[in-house]
């Protein structure tokens, strides 16, 4: 996400030897936390070759321990290896269950891939940040949201509605073995008011917090297979039609195409804040497209930055080429993989006469893209919104802003809101975002804003679980 100012975490050397010294003296509910998180990040839970249901298991030990009654605790999946666990912490029932949601899986690593003193599945403590597979995505959440738990239980709290928590398998495989396996088998231990999951964060200026984003809206992605055909031949006689130029053609076509700006209440917040700390240019644009998205000059200045250009609109983008048979014969077939990202409610119909009005081929065969459950965005009622503005101002500093975002990407909230469970993306851990390694090589959490993280979350939960009165 593109800002004014470059937040350089690295360079805060104060916050860095202030996280080395607070690690040296955890707080005991910290020092759980970092425990869970420890034993989490050094179980393979890689969606490939690893184990969720040995996280899980790891995970349901310390909850028996804590005093978690067995009826309470559910086990299961569609798979040995592909387990997931559900804990509920009763309250009084006065309200509808929160659902904490957090994935056990994660990315493959490759040891030869990372830095030759950091093993991708060995918790490594150095220079302000713990390093491993799964520390950002999403191992973080989840060992939080365990620790807390235990934390509630201890204390003795009691809120007025239950809080479920829910570690699942297969978020990065697709969800099937995870949250969409437990929708269709087990919907009742899930089912709840709003959920709490990954997908927000914080960015941080010169090591101090300046942004806590918190998403409520995802794009859908889907394929379309864009091909060509024709009869072949020789390559020693060339013709004119030949089934990959005119394939090539027609992608750099629907590359330069733009689908119309498709605003919805997510993305509307988003400009509206982003443009107080924007650029006078970015600012004036976000706030013109706000009030008119057909705004032609507004939509053209935004989308000169990649990141807006996706919040304003349905994005497709090539991603695979095949064609051609042998070496010396001219194509008879030539296909692209085109990937789009479309916007909550974008008819998949649609996208694909779009992309056909952009090749403008009748040559050009476009696939029938599958049919979507596209789910609306989560309300930004005060409910939410306002703990959360509350708590980060209170912890984080007055000036920092909550924002609203859409997702380009994916996480489990989708499946719940397709079934009428808000999600929200809300975590309150603060990173460089420049220095984003989820998924990558090295993947790291500042220290100190880990432990920023679980006072949060313990905070926000809490808020959120305590009748209160919502000013108007």
């Amino acid at each position: 996400m593109r800002f004014v100012v470059t937040a350089v975490a690295t360079a805060a050397l104060p916050a860095l030897l202030a996280a080395q010294t607070q690690a040296a003296a955890l707080r005991p509910e910290q020092q759980l936390a970092h425990d869970i998180y420890k034993e989490l990040v050094e179980i393979n839970t890689a969606d490939s070759v690893g184990s969720t249901t040995v996280a899980a298991n790891a995970v349901a030990k310390r909850l028996r321990e804590a005093g978690f009654p067995e009826s309470d605790i559910f086990q299961g999946g569609p798979k040995p290896d592909k387990g997931n666990i559900v804990v509920r912490y009763h309250g009084t029932g006065a309200r509808k269950p929160l659902l904490l949601l957090a994935h056990l899986d994660v990315v493959q690593a490759l040891k030869t891939d990372w830095s030759p003193d950091i093993d991708p599945f060995k918790f490594t403590e150095r220079d302000g940040y713990y390093y491993g597979r799964g520390t950002s995505d999403d191992k973080a959440m989840g060992s939080i949201f365990i620790a807390n738990l235990i934390r509630y239980k201890k204390e003795g709290y009691v809120p007025d509605r239950d809080i479920i928590l829910a570690l699942t398998a297969d978020e990065e495989g697709g969800g099937s073995n995870g949250v969409r396996w437990l929708l269709a088998n087990h919907k009742d231990l899930i089912d709840a008011a709003f959920a709490l999951n990954e997908g927000g964060g914080g960015a941080l200026r010169d090591g101090k917090p300046f942004i806590n984003s918190i998403g409520a809206a995802e794009k859908v992605s889907t394929n379309f297979t864009v091909s060509t055909s024709n009869r072949g031949g020789h390559s020693s006689v060339p013709r004119d039609d030949n089934a990959i130029y005119q394939l090539a053609e027609a992608l750099t076509k629907i590359g330069k195409y733009q689908f119309p700006v498709m605003l919805n209440e997510v993305t509307k917040a988003f400009f509206t804040k982003t443009a107080e700390i924007e650029t006078p240019e970015m600012a004036a644009a976000m706030r013109a497209i706000v009030k008119n998205p057909n705004d032609a000059k507004a939509s053209a200045t935004l989308s000169r930055d990649p990141r807006y250009r996706s919040m304003l609109r349905t994005t497709c983008v090539a991603t695979m080429l095949s064609g051609g048979h042998a070496r010396n014969a001219l194509p008879q077939t030539a296909s692209a993989n085109v990937n789009c990202r479309m916007a909550p409610g974008h008819d998949p119909a649609d996208v694909r006469a779009g992309l056909m009005a952009a090749a403008n081929d009748t040559g050009v065969k476009v696939s029938r893209g599958p049919a979507m459950e596209h789910a609306s965005p989560s309300p930004l009622s005060p409910e939410i919104m306002q703990p959360v503005e509350k708590l980060t101002h209170e912890m984080f500093g007055p000036n920092v802003l909550v924002i609203p975002t859409m997702g380009t990407g994916a996480t489990d909230s989708k499946y719940l809101r397709a079934v009428g469970i808000p999600g929200y993306g809300i975590s309150g851990l603060m990173g460089d975002p420049n220095d984003s390694r989820a998924h990558g090589r090295d993947e790291r959490v500042l220290i100190k804003s880990y432990y920023d993280s679980q006072d949060f979350l313990y905070r926000l939960v809490k808020e959120l679980s305590t009748s209160a009165k919502v000013v108007p």
